[in-house]
């Protein structure tokens, strides 16, 4: 009988719960009893304890007793733990890479999330941080990447999204503009058709705060298709990030914006707390540094881009 067979049964569908539990914790940290991880599950103590000895007898785990003090996790195969917790790949969700710094980002996570537990990584791009952190909520994706401010302003109204890892200050965008189809606007003014995509947390709060108190005509965008649309005077104005105007060396009108804040310019990876499996794998598996050197060199043209 193949590990996926017996992982059918009512018992292995109770290793399955416990191996992602168990996930989440490291070598020599101590554990849930067995009426604990029986609350947490839902399952009776027998179950657990059944699910326990097939994770120790199949040395996916190691455990021992300290009396009183309670049990440890000695060992931790955590190959073994993934694959009886059916985690066999992961998928992600980030920014189409229009800009290189996007380019760099989505290059250096490629990198980053090579691991030696051969689970593979898979990253979607997805215009709209809305559409992205929507899609961890769902449990469509593993986990996304979006400004911090775009994920704090979800977790407002949706507790269960979480921020696992940051990249630092400047690594999701340098600033936002205000960009004008006309050379000699220099503000918002009444009457101006203004794009604006709702999917963006932070392109919509900078342009609804650039145009109040303005009579404006809000036109719903695509925000990879604001440059060409701002080109094309199908729109008058709009709020961008201004990565892809230098990249591409537009002439473009704009002047500079106040940034929400540090958080807007920054990347963040969520996930969604309902699985802290996930959450603790990833934190393992990728290391900050290595992502943003690759960005960098993608940025400074000194390798090239590969996602």
């Amino acid at each position: 009988m193949t590990l996926q067979d017996k992982l059918l049964s009512k018992n292995g569908q109770a290793t399955i719960r416990l191996s992602k539990q168990l996930l989440n914790y490291r070598i020599g940290e101590k554990i849930p009893t067995i009426t604990e991880f029986s609350s947490v599950l839902g399952l009776s103590r027998g179950t657990v304890q059944n699910a326990l000895k097939n994770l120790i007898d199949s040395e996916a785990v190691r455990i021992e007793s300290k009396g009183h003090l309670g049990s440890y996790l000695t060992k931790k195969n955590t190959r073994l733990l993934l694959e009886f917790a059916g985690i066999t790949y992961l998928v992600g969700a980030m920014p189409l890479p229009y800009t290189k710094r996007y380019e760099g980002l989505a290059s250096g996570l490629i990198v980053a999330l090579e691991n030696h537990y051969n689970i593979p990584v898979t990253l979607a791009y997805m215009r709209g941080s809305l559409n992205r952190i929507s899609m961890v909520l769902q449990g469509r994706y593993d986990f996304a990447v979006t400004s911090r401010y775009a994920a704090n302003e979800f977790i407002r109204n949706h507790p269960s999204i979480e921020p696992i890892i940051s990249l630092g200050p400047g690594s999701y965008l340098s600033s936002h503009v205000l960009m004008f189809h006309n050379p000699n606007d220099h503000e918002i003014t009444d009457g101006m058709k203004v794009g604006i995509d709702h999917t963006s947390f932070d392109q919509k709060l900078l342009t609804e705060q650039a145009c109040e108190g303005k009579k404006v005509e809000f036109i719903p965008i695509e925000y990879s298709r604001i440059i060409e649309r701002i080109i094309s005077g199908e729109i008058d104005a709009t709020v961008m990030n201004i990565d892809e105007a230098l990249d591409k060396r537009y002439r473009i009108n704009y002047r500079n914006l106040p940034e929400l804040s540090d958080e807007s310019t920054e990347a963040v990876i969520v996930v969604n707390n309902k699985t802290p499996e996930i959450g603790r794998l990833l934190t393992e598996m990728l290391d900050v540094e290595t992502v943003l050197n690759i960005q960098r060199l993608v940025m400074e043209e000194k390798i090239i881009p590969s996602y």
